[in-house]
């Protein structure tokens, strides 16, 4: 899977994507079979796969493909599961739903009947419900045989978050914040008369 790697990227620039450009400018298109510039995701039946296995576009440690959306997500050494509730992608121009956004974290599979939690995250974006079926009714009338229901597919991206995250309180600090705190540790410094 390595050779993923090699995207035409001009120099400096990086893929970092927000969830409404995933749906709307690659997954959307993928589901109309419509071709995607830059070609920078590529397909893969992610879910056999665990996730320190995976090596494709990422930027850091992110890496993103598209794959078929499944109810089945075990692994040989353990399985997705899924984290809270669906969660809306809108378009930020007209506030419309375009797509849905599903957490699951990856559990190492053990003895114990509930695995071992992981810091491997997953997340999956899909059409929302509306848009994947005009795609497939768009696809049928363009006379596309393919016996592949493009409106199953989905864009995953997967990280492993940082365990110093969790030890956070969400809090961002700006630059700012940061200059000024590191003045508060100046009145704890001797310096030399």
């Amino acid at each position: 899977m390595g050779d993923n790697r090699n995207v035409n990227l001009p120099p400096g620039f990086r893929f970092y994507p927000t969830d409404e450009e995933l749906v709307v400018h690659f997954l959307q298109r993928k589901a109309a079979l419509l071709p995607c510039h830059p070609d920078v995701i590529p397909d893969l039946d992610l879910y056999p796969y665990d996730p320190w296995e995976l090596d494709a576009l990422g930027e850091g440690n992110q890496w993103y493909y598209y794959s078929r959306r499944t109810q089945n997500r075990n692994t040989s050494k353990g399985y997705w599961k899924p984290m809270g509730i669906d969660e809306p992608v809108v378009n930020s121009n007209s506030s419309k739903k375009v797509g849905m956004k599903k957490y699951f974290v990856f559990y190492i599979e053990e003895s114990v009947p509930a695995g071992v939690k992981t810091n491997w995250i997953m997340q999956e974006y899909r059409l929302s419900d509306s848009d994947s079926s005009s795609s497939s009714r768009s696809s049928k009338r363009r006379g596309g045989h393919s016996k592949i229901d493009y409106s199953k597919w989905v864009v995953c991206r997967v990280y492993e978050r940082n365990c110093s995250e969790e030890e956070d309180d969400g809090t961002e600090l700006s630059c700012l914040d940061e200059v000024f705190l590191s003045l508060d540790d100046l009145d704890e410094i001797s310096l030399p008369d």
